[in-house]
């Protein structure tokens, strides 16, 4: 391979919630061609997890088995099109929503209230403020052992914060629908959706965005987490945000099983009081301690 391979390699600092345990092997392929030999070679019955900004993720404390894949700057380009960009999947969502409104291409605003990379918004189907990837993706390219796949929106049978990738798949960049408009109007609904996120969210705290989906039916998961009584409520460093109660922070020196406990004891608290099964949306990857 070309690109870097790192055993034993520390992840904590990496990740937004500061939490986590060394992948026993961390790789970062050069780019396409490298990933798919990487993915050709390895062994079926070797784990296999693949990173993005680690934004939306807990990684336990004994860190994760296996290979590890974080795509980096091979990954991060972004072309503009005349009624669209093209976008590496490292590349980040909120530049992705910025390069666009400075083209004056539209509809891809929510982007930047996502925390993350567009590789790890099609994985799961991200979405914010009414429009999710589902709505503005073409297509996605994503290496597979078998080989490199174009995929649509029809075949990644997307639905709520979910994608259908192939066995082992990983994405490596996507086309993403536009339309043209007026520059300042784009902008400014850019900066309308970045103040909403900055007055309603913990985004200068160490946390991993919305911590569960919600529940079928119209309901908010902050909600029912609020009716419950979590509001606020901590173990040892990990805290429910007093500001946005769907959101888990490290106040500092929490640990990785300190913030996975915690979001199951809100869990527990809202099934007892609503009887509702909050499913989490962040992603709980690695070994415990």
């Amino acid at each position: 391979m070309r690109g870097r391979v790192v055993h034993d390699a520390p992840l904590g600092a990496q990740t937004w919630f500061r939490v986590g345990g060394p992948a026993d092997t961390l790789v970062r392929p050069a780019d396409a061609d490298d990933l798919l030999l990487l993915l050709r070679a390895l062994p079926a019955a070797t784990p296999l997890t693949v990173l993005g900004a680690a934004s939306n993720m807990i990684i336990r404390d004994g860190g994760i088995a296996g290979v590890t894949i974080r795509l980096a700057r091979g990954f991060g380009t972004i072309e503009v099109e005349a009624d669209g960009i093209l976008a590496g999947a490292a590349a980040l969502d909120a530049t992705v929503a910025e390069t666009a409104a400075r083209h004056g291409l539209g509809g891809l605003e929510f982007l930047v209230g996502i925390p993350g990379t567009i590789g790890g918004a099609v994985a799961m189907n991200a979405g914010a403020y009414g429009t999710e990837i589902k709505d503005v993706l073409d297509w996605a390219e994503v290496a597979t052992p078998a080989g490199l796949l174009r995929l649509t929106a029809a075949d990644l049978r997307f639905a709520y914060r979910r994608a259908e990738l192939p066995a082992r798949g990983v994405v490596t960049r996507a086309r993403l629908r536009a339309t043209p408009g007026e520059p300042g109007a784009i902008a400014e609904r850019l900066a309308a959706i970045r103040g909403a996120r900055e007055a309603t969210q913990p985004v200068r705290a160490r946390t991993g965005g919305s911590t569960f989906k919600n529940p079928p039916g119209g309901r908010k998961a902050w909600e029912l987490i609020d009716a419950a009584g979590c509001r606020g409520l901590s173990r040892g460093a990990a805290q429910v945000s007093a500001k946005h109660c769907n959101f888990l922070i490290n106040t500092g020196g929490a640990t990785a099983a300190e913030i996975e406990a915690l979001g199951e004891e809100v869990r527990a608290r809202v099934r007892a009081a609503t009887g509702v099964e909050l499913e989490w949306e962040i992603r709980r990857v690695g070994r415990p301690a």
